[in-house]
C-alpha cells in the first residue's frame, strides 16, 4: 500500500558546511528534525537516508568542467584564480574539504525523494537539505554548488516523462532553476520573491516569461520590500492556482525557503510564521487536484535558524502527513534542549506572538503595488486560457 510521506534525513547532510560563521547553517536540519521528533510527528519507517548523486546525474544539468573543478576544490587542488571562474572560493560560496561529496549528497537526497514519489511508493516526499536554487550549469552561486532542484526536474523528465511544475517561495529569486528550463515547454517555474531591486540575485522580473517554445512557462511575482502576510498570500494563492490550471502538471516540486519572515537577517519582507502554514497547505491541495498527490518538497534559504526555520519546515511535514498539531505551545523539551545554544530567545508557541514588528507606514501602497504586479505577471496566462476556451468552442 502506498504510504503518505517520506522524510529524507541523515546526519551526513551536516557536511555541507562553509564555515562556522557562514549564514548557511545546516544545524537548522537538526533543529527541525528534533522538533518533529519531540512532537511525536515522525515515524522511523518513513525516514530515508539520502544517497549520493552520481556524476551522470550531476551532468544532467552541470558542465563536466564545473564538476571536475568542484572535485579539485574538495581536495584543495584548485587554485583560487581558477575557482572564481566557477563561482567557488567566493565569500558567498567558499571552498571547503569534501565539498563535492557534501553537495552530491544533497542532490542525492532530492533524487531519493523523487524516486519514492514517482515510483508510487509514497504520495509525497520531503528533502529539507535540498533547494539550492542558485546553482548554474557551469557556476556555483549564492551558497549553492550543485542545483538539486534542476537536476531533479531533468531526472523526472528523462526517467519518468513528467511535466514538472516548480514552485519557489524563497525570498530570493529561483534564478538557477528558471534559466535551466527557460526554453522548455514541459517545465513550468513559478517564483514568488522579494524584488531584485534590493536583493540578490537581482533577477525575476515579470517580463522574464520564457523563450521559444518555453514562452509562458516562466512566471515571476516580485513583491515589494516590507510586504506583509495578506499581500504575500494573495500573490501566492492567486498565482499558484492559475499556473496549475494553465500548465496541468504531472508532479509538483516546491522550494520552501524560510527567509520571507521578518526575523530573517538577509531579506526585507514582513511575513510571519502564518505564511509557512499556508504555503504547504495549498501545494498539498493542488498536488491532489492535478497530480494524483505527487508532491516533492525541498528546503532552501532560511537564516534565522532558531526562531523561524524549525517551525516553518516542520509545517511542511505536518501538512504532508495531515497532522494538525502546529498550534499552541511548542514542546518544552525542545526549547530546553536548544535554548542553551541559541543566541536569541526561542519561541514558545507555533504562532508568532504579535506584534513582531512596528506598523509599516506604506502598507496600503505596497499591497496595491503587489496586486498590480500579480495581474501583470499572470496576464499572458489568462490570455492563453481565453484562446484555449475559444478553440474548444
Amino acid at each position: 500500500m502506498m504510504r503518505n510521506a517520506a522524510f529524507i534525513f541523515s546526519q551526513e547532510q551536516q557536511s555541507y558546511r562553509f564555515s562556522s560563521d557562514h549564514p548557511f547553517n545546516q544545524k537548522r536540519l537538526d533543529l527541525t528534525f528534533d522538533l518533529l521528533n519531540k512532537c511525536n510527528a515522525i515515524n522511523t519507517e518513513d525516514i530515508f537516508a539520502p544517497r549520493m548523486a552520481t556524476d551522470e546525474e550531476l551532468l544532467l544539468i552541470h558542465d563536466k568542467d564545473f564538476v571536475n573543478a568542484v572535485k579539485l576544490a574538495s581536495v584543495g587542488e584548485l587554485s583560487p584564480s581558477i575557482a572564481t571562474n566557477y563561482g567557488i572560493g567566493t565569500d558567498d560560496t567558499p571552498m571547503f574539504p569534501n565539498m563535492h561529496e557534501a553537495a552530491s549528497l544533497l542532490v542525492g537526497g532530492t533524487l531519493t525523494a523523487v524516486d519514492l514519489v514517482m515510483q508510487g511508493k509514497y504520495l509525497h516526499a520531503c528533502n529539507l537539505s535540498g533547494g539550492l536554487h542558485h546553482g548554474f550549469k557551469g557556476r556555483a552561486s549564492g551558497f549553492c554548488i550543485y542545483n538539486d532542484s534542476s537536476i531533479a526536474i531533468e531526472y523526472m523528465r528523462k526517467n519518468y516523462n513528467a511535466r514538472v511544475l516548480y514552485v519557489d517561495t524563497d525570498a530570493h529569486h529561483g534564478d538557477g532553476v528558471q534559466w535551466a528550463f527557460y526554453d522548455e515547454e514541459d517545465v513550468c517555474t513559478l517564483s514568488i520573491h522579494e524584488t531584485g531591486r534590493f536583493l540578490f540575485p537581482g533577477t525575476g522580473n515579470i517580463n522574464e516569461r520564457g523563450s521559444g517554445k518555453g514562452y509562458g512557462y516562466s512566471v515571476n511575482i516580485p513583491v515589494d520590500a516590507f510586504t506583509e502576510d495578506e499581500s504575500w498570500l494573495h500573490a501566492y494563492r492567486t498565482s499558484l492556482r492559475e499556473v496549475c490550471e494553465y500548465f496541468k502538471p504531472d508532479v509538483i516540486i516546491t522550494q520552501n525557503g524560510a527567509d520571507n519572515h521578518y526575523y530573517d537577517p538577509l531579506t526585507h519582507l514582513c511575513s510571519t510564521i502564518e505564511i509557512f502554514r499556508e504555503i504547504p497547505k495549498l501545494a498539498h491541495e493542488l498536488a491532489h487536484e492535478y497530480c494524483g498527490g505527487k508532491w516533492i518538497a525541498v528546503g532552501g534559504g532560511g537564516y534565522d535558524i532558531w526562531r523561524v526555520v524549525p517551525r516553518a519546515w516542520s509545517m511542511i511535514w505536518l501538512e504532508m502527513t495531515d497532522n494538525r498539531i502546529a498550534t499552541g505551545p511548542l514542546p518544552k523539551e525542545w526549547i530546553k534542549a536548544w535554548q542553551k545554544d541559541a543566541p536569541v530567545e526561542l519561541p514558545a508557541t507555533w504562532e508568532d506572538i504579535s506584534p513582531i514588528y512596528p506598523e509599516i507606514p506604506r502598507k496600503k501602497e505596497i499591497t496595491e503595488k503587489n496586486a498590480i504586479t500579480v495581474e501583470k505577471a499572470l496576464s499572458h496566462l489568462r490570455n492563453e486560457m481565453e484562446k484555449r476556451k475559444e478553440q474548444l468552442g
